[in-house]
């Protein structure tokens, strides 16, 4: 009696689809077994605290890491669920006494997920949508003049009040809820390849635009040039660069990272700088991570290292080698400020101190910290459009902790952060401005004053 197929090939082919991991770059089990399984993760992991299932914390994916490397656990829906409602905020990686390297664990999962994992269409939609868009300035600015006219129209107002776009797609409705206002400095960049600096040259940087903020917040990287030329600082802006590759890479999309690496390294190849300066923290972590992600690229290897050798964030290059330009008092009374720290900045980069110790150089800014400051607002790069849920309740408490301070205003160094705080606090009724310390230094430099009327602050 002859069978249907070769019983070794089909147990072989069983066998490969129950391990789910293929050998390129798996979670290293080395990495792996560092972990005791201690618990100290639980309690800053922000997933864990909003979902409460030990399987949504860094120690029970690390579990489920181990159990697909070893062939016991499939890489199923139910599997790669656990894995997507990670954050990637590193606040366990800060944490762990063990020093367990969660970062690179989850970074080689998320390409491995997208390489053997079948998602369902409208998910698969979504974020081909997202990866085919989001990270190109010239094919947002399309989307932006129809966008432009929703919000001016009125019907947005309309949209959000009947509510329907969350029960055809939460997802949707979560990106449309994001969708701040949309500026006329969004439709063109503006910045000039070469900007002199102000009297005496100190150094020559380069300066990359970034390409979310560019259209969504252009007036932080307007002030960053303002002050980086009044601090001596010449700035070379190469007009060809696009996307870090940031949102491609916490969403595991490696191919996509891998080209927008080597683009951005292209860019600035013959700039001939002495830092090259990013004001947005997610981009600024995956930009230091280039050596790592073109590791195995015989050709940019050596280029990423290079590269990554001169980033720095615009505030940790400026605390560095300080400021030379008088700063002003931004209002005629104390300033009451908070300091919202984004986490690829904190745990990703380890900056916490010297965006303090900036904002604390303008004469009467009185800084306060709050409660959980190292807890992920919940924004995660399009984190808070693919799983809108826990980005809600992330947000929601967030915004209380920054507001209980008492602050009159919220500095925050990173555009997602900047768009879910902004959301959040429209939806709490709260009208606290949100600004990068950039404009704040910028202000300063220029002698503008913030005023105060009715509780609202406004630039006057």
């Amino acid at each position: 009696m002859q069978t249907s197929e070769n019983p070794v090939t089909s147990a072989e082919s069983a066998a490969k689809q129950f391990l789910g991991f293929d050998p390129n770059n798996p979670p290293d089990p080395t990495l792996i077994d560092s972990c005791v399984h201690c618990g100290f993760c639980l309690s800053t992991c922000p997933s864990y605290r909003v979902i409460g299932k030990e399987t949504d914390s860094p120690r029970g994916r690390i579990y489920l890491m181990d159990g697909v490397n070893e062939g016991e656990i499939p890489l199923s829906p139910a599997t790669v669920q656990h894995f997507d409602s990670c954050l990637g905020c590193l606040a366990c990686v800060t944490t762990c006494p063990s020093g367990v390297q969660y970062d690179k664990l989850i970074a080689a999962t998320r390409p491995q997920i997208e390489r053997n994992h079948s998602r369902p269409l409208p998910e698969k939609l979504l974020r081909q949508l997202i990866f085919s868009v989001f990270p190109y300035p010239d094919r947002m600015r399309v989307l932006l003049r129809p966008l432009g006219l929703y919000q001016k129209s009125g019907l947005q107002k309309l949209v959000r009040s009947l509510g329907f776009l969350k029960q055809i797609s939460p997802q949707i409705a979560a990106m449309e809820s994001v969708l701040p206002n949309i500026s006329a400095g969004a439709f063109q960049d503006t910045i000039p390849a070469l900007i002199p600096a102000q009297g005496q040259k100190r150094y020559r940087v380069g300066m990359i635009l970034g390409c979310v903020q560019r259209l969504f917040n252009p007036a932080v990287n307007d002030a960053t040039v303002r002050v980086l030329t009044a601090n001596g600082c010449e700035i070379v802006v190469p007009q060809l660069q696009g996307c870090c590759g940031a949102l491609s890479h916490h969403q595991g999309q490696e191919e996509q990272t891998k080209t927008f690496a080597r683009q951005m390294i292209d860019a600035f190849a013959d700039s001939n700088v002495d830092a090259i300066l990013i004001n947005a923290s997610g981009c600024g972590h995956t930009l230091k991570e280039y050596a790592h992600i073109l590791q195995d690229d015989p050709d940019y290897y050596e280029k990423a290292q290079e590269f990554v050798s001169k980033v720095k964030d615009v505030q940790e290059f400026l605390a560095a080698v300080g400021l030379t330009v008088k700063l002003s008092p931004l209002q005629d009374k104390p300033l009451v400020m908070v300091y919202q720290d984004a986490c690829h900045m904190l745990h990703g980069q380890k900056i916490s101190i010297q965006p303090r110790q900036l904002l604390k150089q303008i004469p009467g800014v009185q800084l306060r910290e709050p409660i959980d400051a190292a807890l992920c607002c919940g924004s995660a790069g399009v984190y808070n459009i693919l799983h809108p849920d826990v980005a809600e309740e992330l947000g929601r408490q967030k915004v209380e902790n920054l507001t209980n301070t008492g602050a009159q205003l919220i500095a925050s160094a990173n555009i997602g952060c900047f768009v879910q705080i902004s959301k959040h606090l429209q939806l709490q009724g709260k009208t606290v401005p949100v600004l990068h310390p950039m404009q704040l230094l910028d202000y300063s430099i220029q002698g503008i004053e913030l005023q105060t009327e009715s509780n609202n602050m406004l630039i006057g």
